[in-house]
C-alpha cells in the first residue's frame, strides 16, 4: 500500500533493509525527533519519516544517516514538501 507524502514539510524515505542493515531503531529516530507516531510508518519495506518541521530537524537527520553509514540516494531519499494542496503524491518500494 503506498504512503500519503504530504505537501506541507519535507518527509524523508529509507529503505527499510538498509535501515536495518545498520542497526538502527525507532526509538533512536524518535529521540533525536520527538515524533509522533503518524510521522514514523513503515509500509512493506519502505519508512516514510514525516513530515520533518524546523529549519535544521531535515538536514540532522540526513547526517544522522550518513553517520550511521547510510548512503544518501541508494538507501535513504527525502521529498520537500514544497507542492501544492490540490496534488497528491504516494510512495512505495518499487522492488515490491
Amino acid at each position: 500500500m503506498p504512503l500519503l507524502l504530504p505537501p506541507t514539510a519535507p518527509t524523508l524515505l529509507i529503505r527499510k533493509s538498509a535501515f536495518e542493515r545498520v542497526e538502527m531503531t525507532r526509538a533512536q529516530v524518535d529521540e533525536a525527533l520527538g515524533l509522533t507516531p503518524d510521522e514514523f510508518r513503515i509500509e512493506g519495506s519502505l519508512i516514510a519519516i514525516g513530515p520533518l518541521v524546523g529549519e535544521d530537524t531535515l538536514s540532522d537527520l540526513i547526517e544522522r544517516l550518513e553517520e550511521a553509514g547510510l548512503v544518501y540516494y541508494d538507501d535513504f531519499f527525502e521529498l520537500s514538501g514544497n507542492w501544492p494542496d490540490w496534488l497528491r503524491l504516494f510512495a512505495m518500494d518499487a522492488s515490491v
